[in-house]
């Protein structure tokens, strides 16, 4: 097979190559899946930079995230629940590669009528956001949602579930291009965070200027969304793409009432694994309604694996929109 294999950390994406690699060995409890389509985060990038809290031993292949085909089966089970054949997405780590190993748990069947590529980036978005938003913020009906980023891949998630719930949604975002984009998707008020007034801009939105009942933060701006945020607001950690771990002043928490929220979606599978089953059912829900569609980035094309790079690039340039997926062409088929 072919694929991105990590010898040494790299400087970054531009270092990476892809060469002939023997075939992967699928543990008894794993499947072998012919990769279609595998998606980009920012981890892989700081992962081939040795910089990611999980780093494998030496030699391994870099990605996570993917959807293909099932070669074979796990061999310690006659009722597998995929069979041969079909078509699935997931996460695990070597999806920058033809083939890809996964265990069951870390695998869902592509939805009925999305493409490999759509649901390559579904893996960790779809249910980070909606797990936030329907399990830790309880959104609701006539709720204000802000979402922060909300034309990244998580935030697009979010705007979706939000406005499938109910919610008015408000999204921020650096570009003319990014608020275009998170107005496609559904928020029905957007403004630019580039602007030194943007908690105003949205408070003044909601009724009677109250502020948001809710905000999907995964920037990590919390200490300013106090400024917009209603009594008895909760404010959901999502993450922190502005690079630091901010510190908040805690009297705003006190006197507005405001609840600070984690989630930890990848934890959910070591502390609770009983409610990921509940949030997938919930977001296919979604997907059967048509209130919830893949967020792919369409405004380049990326074929290959020796496109790789190139999407890393353009993910971490902050140049991209949505999920950032390649699509991998079967071993001989052609590109174009």
């Amino acid at each position: 097979m072919r694929g991105i294999q990590i010898s040494q950390y790299v400087k970054g994406p531009k270092e990476l190559k892809v060469t002939d690699l023997p075939e992967p060995k699928p543990r008894p409890d794993q499947y072998l899946i012919e990769v279609h389509a595998a998606a980009t985060n920012f981890f892989d990038i700081l992962q081939i930079q040795g910089k990611y809290q999980n780093q494998p031993p030496f030699p391994w292949v870099s990605g996570a995230e993917f959807s293909g085909v099932v070669l074979a089966t796990p061999g310690s089970t006659q009722t597998p629940k995929f069979p041969i054949g079909s078509r699935v997405f997931g996460a695990s780590q070597g999806a920058y590669a033809s083939r890809v190993c996964a265990a069951e748990p870390e695998l869902l069947a592509v939805p009925q009528g999305w493409t490999f590529t759509d649901a390559a980036g579904l893996f960790v978005t779809a249910p980070t956001s909606y797990g936030a938003l329907v399990l830790r913020a309880g959104v609701k009906a006539g709720d204000w949602v802000l979402v922060h980023a909300a034309a990244g891949g998580v935030g697009l998630a979010a705007v979706q579930v939000a406005k499938a719930f109910g919610a008015t949604v408000v999204a921020t975002a650096g570009s003319a291009r990014k608020l275009e984009v998170a107005r496609q998707f559904g928020a029905d008020h957007v403004v630019d965070y580039r602007d030194q007034n943007w908690p105003d801009q949205v408070k003044k939105l909601t009724p009677k200027g109250r502020g948001v009942d809710i905000v999907y933060d995964p920037v990590g701006i919390v200490d300013k969304s106090t400024k917009c945020i209603a009594w008895n607001g909760r404010i959901l950690v999502v993450g922190f793409a502005a690079g630091q771990i901010e510190k908040v002043a805690m009297n705003k928490v006190l006197l507005k009432n405001i609840s600070i929220v984690g989630i930890h979606w990848g934890a959910y599978a070591r502390f609770e694994r009983e409610t990921i089953p509940v949030v997938w059912e919930g977001i296919g829900k979604l997907i059967e309604q048509g209130k919830f569609k893949g967020t792919v980035f369409s405004d380049r094309e990326f074929v290959g694996l020796e496109s790789i790079p190139d999407a890393l690039l353009a993910l971490g340039g902050r140049e991209t929109w949505g999920k950032v997926v390649v699509k991998i062409p079967k071993e001989g088929e052609s590109k174009l």
